[in-house]
């Protein structure tokens, strides 16, 4: 065994004794050590700023893009959005223990099935510090220990909040392993860590197309994946304008770095002449790049021209992709080619054409006549997320508190037999 096998082995060792004892954990410590955690970064807000500053110095210096160095950024704002979203988790209800249903069978036997923790999660991410907070909110609640590796861009920021966190679930109870931050950067280190099947039970990877499908390959444990954010917003015929216009410019523009920010603009032609215009100036204004099909370039000077790659594109930054379509078929043909499932918007007034949207479009989260960008999990009310999943197996669309448990059955009999 390497060097870096017997790390990540001793990593998964600790947090899968630690994860027996979280199982065991009552909803009261769990909720007390999140209080605490909030607490603690609130206080040591200045520290966590002087950590990320020299992160982000060092991006800057190694030429990343500005979408990930948004991304990497913390600012007093966030730090207090972080410790807000510890809080929130804390306070909502915990799953596990929960019985979903119970049934009796003929024998007189009741069965049922019971939440019940995951076990040991390992999270790898890129650039985005306030992941550490989430997802270890996020796993503690559900009664699972964490083991948390963040990009070597955002190292020390995240050693610093992980450090923070760890000593507040300490004092709270939590046992010693539950929370891990690994602050080794060796990418042969996270290779060793998605071998460690015997210890850890799952791997969500968050970041961008590379690192998830380099999880994906080298993982021989279950990974609970996105797909690369390729978002689209079809505005209909029967769109209220000013509201599809309003929708528009914020799903591209209020955060464009994100997984679900729009990258992809459908419009129907009876509309495009009076709405493209107007939409692609408030897009411009907003320092926006616009690439569009032949149709938007006549309707509307200075857009460049898209090609095929654009429609498959995930952006992450402020540059749009608009098309002119004869009919919403078309937009549903167009996004279920060139889509990611992820997220995928309608603004229209027709009730009847919304509802055919919501059950054609296949999507992780299809929404009518609102922005991409509410695709969350805090938006949702499911308390910070983990993750936006775009598979099928385990869980799907943003993950909170109960995709992060599973179920197992249980019996209460008097004595029966089988025969």
């Amino acid at each position: 065994m390497t060097d870096f096998g017997k790390t990540a082995e001793t990593i998964a060792k600790r947090a899968r004794a630690a994860s027996r004892l979280m199982a065991q954990c009552s909803t009261a410590v769990k909720t007390d050590a999140l209080h605490k955690m909030a607490a603690a970064l609130t206080d040591a807000a200045e520290m966590i700023l002087a950590a990320n500053a020299e992160d982000v110095a060092a991006a800057k210096k190694a030429g990343l893009s500005a979408a990930l160095i948004d991304r990497l950024t913390l600012t007093p704002k966030r730090i207090g959005e972080m410790a807000t979203g510890l809080r929130e988790v804390a306070d909502l209800p915990d799953p596990v223990g929960e019985i979903e249903r119970m049934w009796l069978r003929p024998n007189g036997m009741r069965v049922g099935r019971m939440r019940v923790p995951l076990g040991v999660i390992g999270v790898i991410y890129e650039s985005r510090p306030n992941v550490t907070a989430e997802a270890a909110a996020l796993c503690l609640k559900a009664g699972n220990a964490v083991i948390l590796r963040g990009g070597s861009e955002a190292v020390r920021s995240n050693v610093a909040i992980g450090r923070l966190l760890h000593d507040a679930g300490l004092k709270a109870g939590l046992p010693e392993g539950a929370l891990i931050v690994v602050d080794r950067t060796e990418r042969e280190l996270v290779g060793a860590l998605l071998k460690q099947d015997r210890y850890i039970d799952l791997i969500i990877p968050r970041g961008g197309e590379g690192l998830i499908r380099t999880v994906v390959e080298q993982s021989t444990i279950p990974v609970v994946k996105h797909d690369k954010g390729v978002c689209h917003i079809y505005v209909d015929e029967a769109a209220d304008l000013a509201m599809a216009e309003s929708v528009c410019v914020n799903a591209k523009v209020q955060r464009p770095g994100t997984c679900n920010a729009v990258e992809t603009l459908l419009i129907h032609q009876s509309i495009a002449p009076t709405f493209l215009p107007k939409l692609i100036d408030r897009l411009e204004q907003a320092k926006v790049e616009v690439r569009g099909c032949d149709r938007t370039r006549m309707l509307a000077k200075g857009v460049k021209t898209a090609t095929e790659a654009d429609w498959s594109a995930e952006y992450l930054d402020l540059i749009v992709s608009v098309k002119v379509v004869d009919s919403m078929d078309e937009a549903v043909e167009h996004i279920a080619t060139y889509g990611s499932q992820h997220t995928d918007a309608i603004i229209t007034q027709d009730y009847q054409r919304a509802m055919e949207f919501l059950r054609v479009v296949d999507s992780s989260a299809v929404m009518v006549n609102a922005s991409t960008r509410l695709n969350d999990g805090g938006q949702f009310g499911l308390g910070a997320e983990i993750g936006i999943s775009t598979g099928r197996l385990h869980a799907r669309g943003p993950m909170g508190l109960q995709d992060l448990t599973t179920i197992k059955y249980i019996v209460l009999g008097e004595g029966q037999l089988r025969e």
